[in-house]
């Protein structure tokens, strides 16, 4: 478990229980500023000392992308230090096309909105008895928004209801609600996938691939469907000739929300971040822009993953957006690592990047845009915050590396920590079996 912060010590008398034990906690807004402090666009920055290595950074990035050609002047940069001594940006305060640096703000709305243990659940019904190891019934399968329901997740709701006794489905198999498999947010996909999930004898290429990632010894599902695959955009809808039949056999519950978003954003899931933002209720901008303290009109989203040159959020504003995930996420027991990516996986997005040790990172493509925002941690100025935003046609390698220089200019003056420092490191995790059985 990651170290309290000195807000999260303070706020202890007024946290809850959340249901893995951890403690959450609701951190007022007069003392997230005790955490870190973003120079916002509405605050001057006389008081701030313009550092030179900041600014040495910064230009050298101006004069990279000039040389290798491209002409855009829209090139946008914030650099700060946690307590906003350190401040330094061009463009900063002017809204770009943030491609999947959203992501950062469909974060920061998601844990504000839910907490960081919320779990999507999923319903399964049956209609009719259990005779032998046949349902002489439906399976009805009621989505509950979760974002991450892939093969694994059905292979093992598959083995419980195996683990019932149930081999063999007489009816139909009947999805409806919020239910996604896969990223497919098409219904009739959706079920078309988790019937080929729960019957291992048709198996092949993707599935049969991913059930060889599990846990050794993990059982494969034998759950034939003799019927249909139907879906129903409610549970209501469904039509079942006697509805005092239909019974809960089991819940599923999806990955707590942090470990569903350090997956949405190391891999930088555009399928899992729209989800997450229409359950919001497309509201991803205003919540995060209240969350953190920063004028509306510095971001502008149309939806929750950053597909399209109309989601725009400043530089300075992403900064900010990062620091108020950052103390929410430190409230309630987690780190910033423990919902992005750190340079030292080299996985995800980031793999193949130069990025100092230590770092934790955002990325975001998209045409002719190429972004980077997050912390590298130094040993004279601690956590350093940045934001870039690369504009032009080029090739997105030469963007890559100018980005990559950006903060290993920072790191050769300001020097590498010898080991991170505990406020942002990331959360030992072991995943449990979240199918519970409610009938049997």
């Amino acid at each position: 478990m990651a170290m309290w912060s000195l807000v999260g010590a303070l706020l202890l008398s007024v946290s809850t229980q959340a249901l893995d034990g951890r403690t959450v906690a609701t951190v007022p807004r007069s003392l997230m500023s005790y955490a870190t402090r973003p120079v916002l666009a509405s605050e001057s920055l006389a008081n701030t000392m313009p550092d030179p290595v900041a600014k040495q950074a910064i230009a050298a990035m101006l004069t990279d992308i000039k040389q290798i050609g491209v002409a855009s002047p829209d090139q946008g940069v914030w650099i700060q230090s946690h307590d906003g001594a350190i401040a330094s940006g061009n463009l900063a305060s002017r809204p770009l096309p943030a491609a999947s640096l959203t992501k950062i703000a469909t974060t920061l709305a998601s844990l504000q909105t839910w907490g960081s243990n919320y779990r999507f659940v999923t319903n399964i019904y049956a209609t009719g008895n259990i005779v032998g190891d046949t349902l002489k019934g439906d399976l009805i399968i009621e989505g509950g928004g979760d974002p991450f329901f892939v093969w694994e997740e059905a292979i093992a709701l598959g083995n419980k209801l195996n683990q019932l006794g149930i081999k063999r489905i007489q009816g139909n198999l009947i999805v409806t609600g919020k239910f996604a498999m896969n990223f497919e947010t098409n219904l009739q996909e959706s079920a078309n996938f988790l019937r080929l999930a729960f019957d291992s004898s048709r198996w092949e290429g993707e599935v049969a691939q991913q059930y060889a990632t599990m846990p050794w010894g993990t059982p494969k599902p034998q759950l034939v469907v003799l019927g249909n695959v139907r879906i129903a955009p409610n549970l209501s809808a469904v039509n079942i000739p006697n509805i005092a039949s239909r019974r809960l056999l089991v819940m599923h519950s999806s990955l707590p929300l942090w470990q569903i978003l350090k997956r949405m954003n190391t891999f930088s899931n555009n399928e899992m971040a729209e989800m997450l933002a229409s359950q919001l209720g497309g509201q991803v901008a205003a919540i995060a822009a209240n969350a953190a303290d920063i004028p509306i009109t510095e971001v502008r989203l149309i939806n929750g993953s950053g597909l399209g040159q109309a989601n725009q959020i400043s530089p300075r504003a992403i900064v900010a957006i990062l620091m108020a995930v950052h103390n929410r996420a430190q409230v309630e027991g987690l780190t910033l690592a423990d919902l992005f990516p750190t340079s030292d996986c080299n996985c995800g997005t980031i793999e193949g990047r130069k990025i100092p040790r230590g770092a934790i990172v955002k990325t975001g493509t998209l045409s002719d845009v190429s972004a980077l925002a997050g912390i590298v941690q130094t040993q004279q100025h601690g956590a350093i915050w940045f934001a870039i935003v690369n504009r032009g046609e080029g090739n997105i390698d030469d963007f890559h590396r100018s980005q990559d220089r950006v903060l290993q200019t920072l790191v050769a003056k300001w020097g590498l920590p010898k080991l991170p420092t505990i406020s942002f490191a990331e959360t030992p995790w072991r995943d449990s079996d979240r199918n519970q059985i409610i009938t049997k």
